[in-house]
């Protein structure tokens, strides 16, 4: 139970930062490529179809598997989490995941834009906070 991933993508649809939390079947790294452009592809169609005036994108998604929940940053960036169904606390995460983002990868001054993240302190604490929403969702 609990989170099995966190996705980041950036606003050009590039897949910059996925790991997975749970004991999961792994997908090699073309495919999930292509997942994160699908992803980004469906959220900016959804936007677009929406009879909703000023809808935002798809927020999430519910399977019998899994859901999936999405937030997009006034940059375009954007961070979704895939858990377990009826996961409590997704959103809390994911704006915590941000918060990770904004500290320890935009304010890391050799992270370049766009690029794929490879920052320890971010991987670290990220660990920490989807452990501690896994622990509280027991």
């Amino acid at each position: 139970l609990g989170v099995y991933s966190v996705w980041i993508i950036n606003k050009s649809g590039g897949l910059v930062f996925q790991k997975n939390y749970a004991d999961i079947d792994a997908i090699d790294t073309n495919e999930t490529l292509r997942l994160g452009s699908i992803w980004h592809s469906l959220h900016a169609i959804s936007i677009q179809l929406s009879p909703v005036e000023g809808c935002t994108g798809i927020e999430l998604l519910e399977t019998s598997k899994f859901d999936l929940h999405c937030i997009q940053t006034l940059t375009g960036t954007k961070f979704f989490v895939t858990a377990s169904p009826k996961t409590i606390g997704l959103d809390h995460l994911l704006h915590t995941v941000y918060d990770l983002y904004s500290d320890f990868v935009m304010k890391n001054p050799f992270y370049e834009m766009e690029m794929p993240i490879r920052c320890e302190l971010f991987d670290q604490n990220l660990a920490y906070a989807v452990r501690t929403m896994n622990n509280n969702n027991q």
